[in-house]
């Protein structure tokens, strides 16, 4: 990937991690990497400090993506940093699940999966629209992409709409499948919104992950969804605009 200045949620374990990991050890360095975890001083947060440490364009910032305030303050550090400099690509990935279904979800529920999934990733976004409309000025001769400007929200399969049929009888995770739908429909209002200032929007589906949330029966491990995830990183243009696309760089039907 061409070197950038970005900014990943949810830092500490699974994708995100392994996002910055990939990314820092890369021949290519990036510019910056603003990695964020809810308290970088957590023994729990240590291997992401450890990784900073061995980087230096690594910055690990404080962000509770359910906390308008925490996501005001750590907008103001990434303006520090970047002194003046636009932030070229923005790869919401903080997002939580919990078992719910017709009988077991409440507004509990419902509104602690949304406040992270869809309104977490809407507020990151718009307090950092600043820095990435001053990459897309920065970069105007490129067309639409990551190496411009960009905000990525990681989605799921299991927003998908048209895929309900054959995958609800296996993840009747209901708040979750919502609130991914709900990221995909800003994902696509959002392209629309800002095709103007030169940024790309897409949602991307990391695949079905071993991770906490994907569980031990998942296909991919986190290595392999993020190597999927970096090429396709690398090839997304204005056609991804609105789009829902896999790890693997296939369109999924939302």
């Amino acid at each position: 990937m061409t070197p950038l200045r970005l900014l990943i949620t949810g830092c500490n374990r699974g994708i995100g991690y392994e996002l910055v990991r990939q990314l820092a050890e890369q021949q290519n360095p990036m510019k910056q990497i603003f990695a964020t975890c809810r308290d970088p001083s957590s023994p729990q947060n240590k291997n992401l400090t450890d990784l900073a440490a061995k980087h230096p364009n690594v910055v690990v910032l404080k962000l509770e993506t359910r906390d308008a305030d925490s996501i005001k303050e750590a907008a103001k550090e990434v303006g520090k940093h970047l002194d003046g400099a636009g932030l070229n690509l923005l790869i919401n990935n903080a997002g939580i699940a919990r078992k719910s279904t017709f009988e077991s979800a409440d507004s509990y529920n419902f509104m602690n999966v949304y406040s992270t999934n869809v309104v977490g990733s809407f507020l990151m976004a718009k307090e950092l629209l600043p820095f990435l409309k001053k990459a897309a000025e920065e970069n105007q001769d490129k067309r639409l992409s990551v190496s411009r400007s960009a905000i990525i929200n990681m989605s799921s399969g299991l927003g998908s709409i048209a895929m309900v049929p054959e995958t609800y009888e296996h993840f009747k995770v209901l708040s979750y499948r919502c609130s991914k739908a709900a990221l995909s429909m800003l994902t696509q209002c959002q392209s629309q919104h800002f095709k103007k200032d030169g940024i790309l929007c897409t949602a991307l589906h990391p695949g079905w992950v071993k991770t906490d949330l994907g569980g031990v029966h998942a296909h991919i491990t986190v290595e392999e969804s993020v190597q999927g995830i970096l090429k396709v990183l690398d090839n997304l243009s204005e056609k991804h605009s609105g789009v829902h696309i896999t790890w693997e760089g296939d369109v999924l039907p939302w």
